[in-house]
């Protein structure tokens, strides 16, 4: 199934483009957060976006004028946005209406309600809907430069990787420079570019020794034979690289609820679960490449269960990236307890449950 026709059910997208045709809310968000830059907005007007959308009854969001209004007032919004300040909220609010993908209308005194007759003052979702179509678009245009990205810097690490092998001096100014550029963000025209210069300039890797054929013919080879003294052996022991063990989802889902103000889900599942986690992670701050990284070194529902717990006590987080990578040092090590990150999550939440209101 296209991007396309998870926005817009069973409509092509010449359809979407000239009839006013409903958008699943969600599926539109998911492609928005790919392309989010592009429209000026962050990972926080996305979350303000999100928690503007669950006030809207139904996945399928309206593109005629007027016909997604949602009047939800900045204390309810705050607190369904687990306590953004209202400045914070104003902000990104503000940032919304001018990238066009929500329109304000304002009452005479700049309240949100509704009045019987059809009359809503508040915050217009249908021009997101009427948006589907270039959403989409520039959403698979990310995915194809991301894959893009990812073959040419695969192309440039392993030509590095060659001329270190073959004895270059790993101070070398263009490898050093190979090595900085690999830390960056770079568009696939620069990385092209880059791939171009070093594969003509740095040796091409080693070549393998030719393989001989062999016979295994007592008349032709002899065999060879070692006579080892097993009094003085000593027996290897095999490093065991398995992942963490998964937890009990059944723990995942006591312990971790943030996420469903998020993505309401009535029955998750593991696949449900690492699905919301690839989606939350962008929200939160994380970097694409970390969190592919933590998902090959912790496992990928390992790293899902990291990120629904740290979604948990985000207030106390001060750079999720970094602490996602710390935690894939951690497993790196041996010293990653997963079962300790659900068991401290569940006390953070029956904590904040459990504290009084003032």
């Amino acid at each position: 199934m296209t991007q396309m026709s998870r926005i817009v059910r069973g409509q092509p997208a010449e359809a979407c483009q000239t009839a006013g045709l409903p958008a699943d809310k969600w599926a539109l968000l998911d492609a928005l957060t790919l392309v989010a830059d592009r429209h000026g907005l962050n990972h926080r007007s996305l979350t303000v976006l999100r928690a503007l959308l669950t006030f809207f009854p139904g996945r399928d969001l309206p593109a005629d004028p007027g016909a997604g209004m949602v009047y939800p007032s900045n204390r309810t919004l705050s607190a369904r946005l687990n306590g953004m300040p209202e400045s914070t909220l104003r902000r990104h609010l503000a940032a919304l209406v001018r990238s066009g993908l929500i329109a304000r209308r304002d009452s005479a005194n700049c309240k949100r309600f509704a009045r019987v007759g059809g009359v809503v003052f508040g915050f217009d979702l249908s021009p997101l809907a009427r948006a589907a179509a270039s959403i989409a678009e520039m959403a698979d245009d990310a995915r194809a430069e991301a894959h893009r990205v990812a073959a040419l810097r695969a192309r440039l690490a392993a030509a590095r990787q060659n001329a270190l092998d073959d004895g270059r001096d790993p101070d070398d100014p263009l490898l050093e420079h190979v090595r900085l550029c690999l830390r960056r963000k770079l568009s696939s025209d620069v990385l092209r570019a880059l791939v171009t210069a070093v594969e003509t300039t740095l040796p091409d890797p080693r070549p393998c020794a030719p393989t001989v054929e062999t016979s295994a013919s007592d008349s032709r080879n002899e065999r060879h034979i070692q006579a080892t003294d097993k009094s003085i052996s000593v027996r290897i022991q095999p490093v065991d690289k398995t992942l963490p063990k998964d937890p009990d989802i059944s723990d995942v889902l006591s312990s971790c609820r943030e996420y469903q103000n998020f993505f309401p889900t009535r029955h998750p599942d593991w696949p449900q679960l690492v699905s919301t986690a690839d989606r939350l992670h962008p929200m939160m701050g994380i970097d694409a490449e970390v969190y592919r990284q933590a998902s090959s070194v912790i496992g990928e529902r390992g790293a899902a269960v990291s990120v629904l717990c740290m979604l948990e006590s985000m207030a106390q987080i001060r750079s999720p990236g970094a602490y996602l990578r710390a935690l894939c040092k951690r497993a790196e090590k041996g010293s990653f307890n997963l079962a300790g990150m659900l068991t401290t999550a569940r006390r953070a939440r029956l904590s904040a449950d459990n504290c009084p209101v003032t």
